[in-house]
């Protein structure tokens, strides 16, 4: 009656229809998580938090418990209008007269509220199956009710109703009536004509009378809030759900036609207990609005109950709802129920139904809306266990359900809305970074994983543009207690890139029960998120014996075969350096860990003694150079890198700021010395790069440009800082002169470059050809080029030096590595780089 002689009918009707649709929506969602698996306690909040994972599901769990408060505290609010409105003393009286004897005041009200909301309580407490059997002898009055009603309107005589409105100043009756079927009747109530609820003197409209009808609408959760209390959740809760949906939305159209025809707007407005007053046997429709209201405030209570329970049980808040979890012999959460109980007792301090009937409906529509969320979620996930027996919901359905709660929300209260989502947004983000973590499963997981599949597939190797490379690493780690700073400085150079942290265990399967690389893969993760890397984790296994780690097979399913989706595929490998000295525990000395000394073992093995010998040869680590490069594969090669002290190089305050020292030619071809090739400009990109890092935007690049005399230094100066220009490196060019060292060079050759080479020649103890025999490097000679390296100051964080490709002949491979370390011996942290593939550009 409310509804329609506000609204009229046909906003009525649309009500109804905004509300079923919204509800036969979200029923659909949920009959559909309810048959996907085992339910267990606490209805909608158990379905959110095992679909979206504990934040949205904690969240939404105190948001429902909420609702569940508030709704059962408006039901109790209602029936104690009813009460009021049969025994209360009429305003302006002192005494009452015959049943009306309750007095009436914003106190008197609180009481009653209290006593029926004790009577609530006491069935509560004493357990599921009590209050299932009160909900049935309920339902069997309020049907018997709801025939009596339907008979009344066509058995009742046209009559005149007395009411008496209340005012400040004293009261004054109007006439309302109930004209019997009435064309004229019916006219006049099919528009809308909002007017003053007498219950609060507010005025009404569509907002507020849609806000209070949808709260006859939301029992539809009373059986899901039960799931932990049917013996068949997945069989009950769909059939009970949508008989209980089809069967109110009939009741509520009929019953609002039927009074537009029959009863005019006065009575409807006026009245709102109208229908004793028309029914042929009065006191039933009395006893039909207390059992209505009755079962309505104990089916929230006990929900709100089984929603609490069940966010103790799971440890979500932990202490603050530790005391929720203890229970009767019989397995009845008391706690929860006393609990739920003294919050509903807060809400009764509002006074009146309609003063909370918006916050109500705004909290049921956000639950709503989530629980459509979580069904949209599992559907796109496109998850294989995702196949619920009830078939009749699409991902539409769903979206539709979300859009129908939002946007009702903001029309119903705008500020409501936006309160109850700041505050779904500081428990998500309380319980995100407080909760434990669970083993539900995430959604999310689930999500990116299919987003991620399918735009991989979209990126296509064939639309690659060289002015969109960036960095693919592959770090090989053998240890990482002795690369922790290593594996910090890469995640600095990949630039948004692909990042992957590679192991190898030289084990052999056939030999062993299971892969023990699956108990290890938790102790890199988790070496990740401490370190707080942006890497990816890929271990696998090879042989210890015969082939070793750098033989084909390996060294394809690092360089060839990690993700081969697409575009993402490592293009640049990165080695520590070979060499003999005794490995250090970085991980101890790391900034991450110096605050959690108990957690550095993170199950990783100790160190390998230096009497230990390498895994290693010198020719296996080089022929891992030399295959990386015939797969056109980058090499970085990083020594000493765990000393470089990046907290102190980059936050001291004193000037000048630190450096990079770049050397883009190739100190052990002096014949060739070019700065313009692609191993050099791949080396310029590399250290342009790392400047770019957030860390190392404070330091300066110095580029180190080795001239002879009579080669016009100038010229090739100007032409190195047009380059620069042209690339946008901002670099302070420094011009070394290296006579001295190239001597050294043309001496060990027997003569100036373009003379007559001897027609055989003895290889010489100490010097190695390569890549050709055309070119001889005597230790000497490197050891004054690393000399030359080390003079220039002041000391550079890191260094970038070019590194040479390794020779052809493999019995060369020592001979090419002790000549590295020569070049590279005492510089600090330091850098080999040879790039194979072009990654700069002048293009706009």
């Amino acid at each position: 009656g409310f509804v329609v002689g506000h609204a009229g009918l046909y906003q009525a009707l649309a009500m109804f229809a905004v509300a079923y649709f919204i509800i036969g929506m979200t029923v659909l969602s949920v009959c559909a998580i309810a048959t996907n698996g085992a339910l267990d306690a606490g209805g909608a909040y158990y379905m959110i938090s095992r679909a979206l994972g504990p934040e949205f599901g904690g969240s939404i769990g105190i948001m429902f418990f909420l609702a569940n408060v508030c709704g059962s505290a408006l039901y109790v609010l209602g029936l104690v209008e009813a009460v009021v409105d049969s025994f209360g003393i009429p305003p302006g009286q002192k005494g009452g007269t015959g049943v009306h004897v309750l007095p009436q005041s914003y106190w008197y009200e609180l009481l009653y509220g209290t006593v029926l909301l004790a009577l609530c309580l006491l069935v509560c407490l004493v357990g599921a199956s009590i209050y299932a059997k009160a909900t049935f002898l309920i339902f069997l009055i309020v049907a018997s009710v709801l025939g009596t009603i339907l008979v009344s309107f066509f058995a009742t005589r046209p009559i005149g109703v007395p009411i008496r409105l209340p005012y400040l100043n004293g009261s004054e009756i109007e006439n309302g009536s109930f004209t019997g079927f009435s064309l004229d009747t019916l006219r006049k109530n099919l528009g809308g004509g909002y007017g003053v609820d007498y219950t609060t003197g507010q005025m009404m409209s569509f907002s507020s009378v849609f806000a209070v009808m949808f709260n006859g609408c939301t029992g539809i959760m009373a059986g899901s809030n039960m799931s932990g209390d049917l013996k068949r959740p997945s069989y009950s809760i769909p059939r009970g759900t949508i008989s209980a949906v089809l069967f109110t939305y009939l009741v509520y159209n009929l019953l609002a036609f039927l009074m537009c025809a029959t009863c005019n707007r006065i009575l409807l407005q006026k009245d709102y207990g109208f229908l004793r007053d028309i029914s042929i046997f009065p006191p039933l429709v009395t006893v039909g609005i207390y059992a209505a209201t009755l079962s309505a405030a104990m089916s929230n209570l006990i929900g709100a109950s089984r929603i609490l329970y069940a966010l103790a049980r799971d440890d979500l808040f932990g202490r603050a709802l530790a005391l929720a979890k203890k229970t009767s012999a019989s397995g009845n959460p008391v706690m929860a129920v006393i609990l739920s109980w003294l919050v509903v007792q807060l809400v009764l301090f509002s006074g009146k139904l309609n003063t909370i009937a918006g916050v109500v409906t705004t909290f049921f529509l956000l639950v709503y809306a989530t629980v459509n969320l979580a069904c949209l979620a599992l559907e796109w996930a496109s998850a294989p266990n995702f196949r619920p027996t009830f078939q009749y919901f699409t991902w539409h359905t769903c979206l539709l359900g979300i859009a129908g709660c939002c946007v009702m929300m903001f029309l119903i209260s705008p500020v409501s809305a936006s309160a109850s989502l700041g505050f779904l947004l500081l428990l998500l983000l309380a319980l995100h970074y407080l909760s434990p973590s669970s083993t539900w499963g995430y959604i999310s997981q689930a999500l990116i994983f299919h987003q991620v599949r399918k735009y991989l597939l979209m990126l296509d190797v064939r639309k690659d543009h060289v002015k969109f490379w960036r960095p693919q690493m592959l770090l090989m780690v053998q240890n990482p207690r002795g690369s922790a700073r290593l594996i910090d400085f890469v995640n600095d150079l990949k630039k948004s890139g692909l990042y992957i942290l590679g192991h190898v265990e030289l084990q052999d399967l056939d030999m062993l029960p299971s892969d023990p690389l699956q108990s290890q893969q938790d102790s890199w993760l988790s070496l990740v998120d401490k370190l707080n890397v942006k890497a990816f984790v890929s271990l696998t296994l090879a042989l210890s014996s015969g082939c070793g780690w750098w033989s084909p097979p390996p060294l394809l399913i690092w360089i060839g075969m990690v993700f081969l989706a697409g575009g993402m595929r490592p293009n640049t490998l990165v080695l520590g350096f070979y060499d003999d000295e005794v490995p250090q525990d970085g991980l101890a000395r790391h900034p991450a860990f110096t605050s959690a000394r108990e957690e550095v073992p993170l199950g990783f093995p100790p160190l390998r003694e230096p009497s230990t010998p390498k895994l290693l040869s010198a020719q296996e680590y080089v022929g891992i150079v030399a295959d990386a490069l015939k797969m056109l594969r980058n090499v970085l090669l990083a020594r000493q890198l765990e000393s470089l002290d990046k907290a102190w190089e980059l936050r001291r305050a004193a000037s000048p700021p630190p450096t990079i020292h770049v050397w883009p030619v190739n100190l052990l071809r002096p014949d060739s010395a070019r700065y313009a090739d692609t191993c050099s400009l791949f080396l310029l990109q590399m250290a342009c790069v790392l400047n770019m890092a957030r860390a190392w935007r404070r330091a300066r690049l110095r580029l180190f440009l080795c001239v002879e005399a009579g080669t016009m230094p100038h010229a090739q100066e100007e032409k190195l800082r047009q380059l620069l220009k042209d690339l946008r490196i901002q670099a302070q060019i420094q011009l070394v002169p290296w006579d001295a060292i190239t001597r050294l060079h043309w001496q060990t050759c027997r003569g100036p470059p373009g003379g007559p080479a001897e027609e055989e020649e003895e290889e010489e103890e100490g010097v190695v050809n390569f890549p050709t025999n055309t070119t001889q490097v005597s230790d000497e000679y490197v050891c004054a080029a690393n000399k030359l390296v080390l003079e220039q100051s002041p000391a550079p964080a890191v260094r970038f030096l070019y590194l040479p490709r390794p020779p052809a002949d493999t019995s060369l491979y020592p001979l090419y590595l002790h000549q590295l370390e020569l070049l590279t011996r005492g510089l600090g942290p330091t850098v080999l780089v040879h790039g194979v593939s072009a990654v700069t550009s002048t293009q706009l």
